[in-house]
């Protein structure tokens, strides 16, 4: 997905990093504030409406990848 900062790909990739911060926060009980500069991918998502699918199926893998590291989840297998 790598391409130049403020393209669709760009954008794609920001909205998947937001999906699985947001997944892991809320797993982990961690609050998290929205900044207006992480709002690049709305433009996508206003293009395709199918784009926040795609986003979160990717950005549930890398949390899921992510969990493998995490104490919480040694503990809880």
């Amino acid at each position: 997905m790598r391409k130049r900062f403020g393209d669709d790909a760009y954008a794609a990739e920001e909205l998947v990093a937001e999906i699985g911060s947001a997944f892991l926060c809320a797993e982990l009980g961690i609050t998290q504030d929205v900044r207006a500069d992480h709002a690049q991918w709305l433009k996508l998502m206003k293009a395709d409406s199918r784009a926040i699918f795609a986003a979160a199926a990717r950005a549930s893998e890398a949390a899921s990848y992510l969990k493998r590291f995490s104490v919480l989840e040694e503990r809880a297998a």
